[in-house]
């Protein structure tokens, strides 16, 4: 019997060979939110063995909207060119499609990468002023200023204007970041937005800025193309956002042309409380596919060939990411596939790898 895992699936025009997805992850290696050598290395790696479809780490829409200084955008004509550089190579080298994922950080953003502790940059080193829907700081971190109609309506052009630049870039796919405690999370969670306006309060007011940004994306992306959303679909937390909420969500989305949902957890509070385990965020996956009508990848320590196999063919979700595994192996598919008893297109350069090429192999 052929595998689950890879079949085809198709987005409008685009078709993908495998449900096999690499996870936004992101790289702190920029310098002005550009990309460099790193990003050809990192990507070009990954576009050719790690799954079908290869999403870009968070990439923001205005400097102030970086989690980090060293985090990559997609906000100004250098940015974008670094950035088609890798785009091109890996669609020359490689056989995965290629995604971006398009955000910004709110008050989780003017922060030090992880590998310098991950705390606020200080006051005097570059530290730059937040925004949120509300002036709540994360934790104790500095408070952000609360948008007003004229800041909404900027970063909802920011927003437009790195989906036009992510199209001519070359990419087949485009998501909103919405989850993991960013801008557009804080917005639905009651626990960040506390505005009394109509952008707060009741869930219809608490979609309707990330629902209006969707939109505005989805009109200026070519029709042909997926356009996807990932999002938290719980916050972990008592008087968070919740799985009901995010069905409701996710139905909304649908209505305006959203693709999948790529559905993830938390990061809104540093108060969660997640126990973290193999596919752990799989059954939020599998509610929204099957409550909101939709197709959705599930992502959370998926790390083996048998339990995603296992995801696709049970029917929780349409598609699965993988993180951490493709870190750890960037040929994940090419050695899923040998476990599952499929054969999968390798780049012409390493097709001599191929199993079932190797002289005498009893490899199938």
């Amino acid at each position: 019997m052929s595998s689950h895992l890879f079949s085809p699936i198709s987005f409008r025009d685009l078709t993908l060979d495998n449900r096999i997805a690499v996870s936004a992850m992101c790289q702190y290696a920029s310098e002005n939110g550009s990309a460099n050598d790193w990003h050809l290395m990192h990507y070009g790696n990954l576009a050719m063995g790690a799954g079908g479809l290869l999403i870009t780490e968070a990439t923001h829409v205005s400097a102030e909207g970086r989690i980090s200084p060293k985090c990559l955008g997609l906000y100004s004509d250098e940015n974008e060119a670094t950035i088609k550089r890798f785009v091109d190579f890996c669609k020359k080298y490689g056989t995965a499609k290629l995604g971006i994922q398009i955000g910004h950080s709110g008050r989780k953003g003017s922060t030090n990468p992880p590998g310098k502790g991950g705390k606020p940059v200080d006051e005097g080193e570059g530290r730059w002023q937040t925004v949120a829907p509300s002036p709540l700081g994360y934790a104790d971190w500095p408070a952000p200023l609360g948008l007003d109609d004229a800041g909404l309506a900027k970063i909802k052009a920011e927003f437009v204007e790195s989906t036009i630049r992510a199209d001519r870039a070359g990419f087949d796919l485009a998501e909103l970041h919405g989850g993991h405690g960013y801008l557009l999370h804080q917005f639905v969670s009651p626990l960040s937005n506390q505005r009394t306006d109509s952008y707060g309060g009741s869930l219809e007011n608490r979609l309707r800025f990330p629902l209006e940004v969707f939109e505005a994306c989805r009109a200026v992306w070519p029709a042909g193309k997926p356009y996807a959303v990932r999002f938290s679909a719980t916050d972990w937390v008592d008087g968070g956002f919740t799985p009901d909420e995010a069905v409701a969500y996710a139905k909304e989305l649908k209505a305006l042309g959203c693709d999948f949902i790529d559905v993830t957890t938390g990061g809104l509070d540093p108060r969660q409380k997640i126990e973290v385990k193999a596919g752990y965020q799989v059954f939020l996956a599998e509610k929204i596919k099957k409550e909101a009508g939709i197709p959705t990848m599930a992502v959370g320590m998926i790390v083996g060939a048998q339990q995603a196999e296992n995801i696709i063919a049970k029917g929780e979700a349409d598609m699965v990411a993988l993180a951490r595994g493709v870190m750890d192996d960037p040929r994940w598919a090419w050695h899923a596939a040998q476990e599952l008893g499929e054969s999968i297109a390798y780049p012409e350069q390493y097709a001599r790898c191929a199993p079932n090429l190797w002289p005498g192999s009893a490899l199938k």
